[in-house]
């Protein structure tokens, strides 16, 4: 049987330069769209996954750079539901968290692309399953231990502000930069702060930036990042 070329992208998400962030290959698929939505599906090494935020902004990005979307937001068919993602203005962004837009900017480059993503609300565990929690990291202590309500992961609190996302049962030894782990920390640290717009650093080896809205009201988080195709080719099916 004849094997089909499908055309594929290699994307760093939250990032601005290559080999930074968090990389994702996107294929586009023609049956996977109709006139309304693109349906997307997100594969780690091991399993299907109900929800991913840099491989959505990298399929985004992966879109709105090949010419065939002429609106600035796409509508993804998934698997949590209808997520939008859309461009926004840089200087926009950059003003909600206090900082200002490099001179000379290129016009192309000057946008982020905002998921709109549920949050993902967390509450803190009993002393009984947090002392499990610590055994299991060699007795390292965690001001706080919290389990998230959506994706049932566990959020540890120590005493440096870093991020860093740990995921062996997908495959995932650290994921570089990821986006539902964000889900959590905005609810988290946007009520710890006072504020609803924060910008986040995931200091993973490849690193990545995030810049953050909480709508606490809607219980939505709004990740916006960048992305920079570094790979495109063909694979057969």
């Amino acid at each position: 049987m004849a094997k089909r070329p499908v055309k594929y992208s290699v994307v760093d998400a939250f990032a601005e330069s290559a080999f930074k962030g968090n990389p994702a290959a996107v294929c586009l698929l023609e049956e996977d769209r109709d006139n309304q939505w693109f349906r997307l599906r997100w594969f780690s090494p091991v399993n299907e996954v109900k929800l991913c935020g840099h491989a959505t902004l990298a399929a985004a990005h992966t879109l709105f750079k090949s010419g065939s979307i002429s609106s600035d937001v796409i509508e993804f068919l998934t698997l949590s539901g209808i997520l939008t993602a859309k461009k926004v203005q840089l200087d926009h962004v950059k003003a909600a968290n206090g900082s200002a837009s490099p001179n000379g900017a290129q016009a192309q480059d000057s946008y982020f692309i905002e998921l709109n993503f549920p949050a993902d609300p967390s509450s803190e565990l009993n002393s009984a399953d947090a002392s499990l929690i610590s055994k299991a990291l060699g007795g390292a202590s965690a001001i706080h231990t919290r389990r998230t309500t959506i994706m049932d992961n566990y959020l540890l609190c120590f005493h440096q502000e870093t991020l860093r996302f740990f995921c062996p049962k997908f495959g995932v030894n650290e994921d570089h930069v990821c986006g539902i782990a964000h889900c959590a920390l905005a609810p988290y640290w946007c009520k710890k702060l006072g504020k609803c717009d924060i910008v986040a650093y995931q200091a993973s080896p490849r690193g990545g930036i995030l810049y953050i809205h909480l709508d606490e009201q809607n219980q939505r988080v709004l990740l916006r990042g960048k992305a920079v195709t570094v790979m495109e080719g063909t694979v057969l099916v």
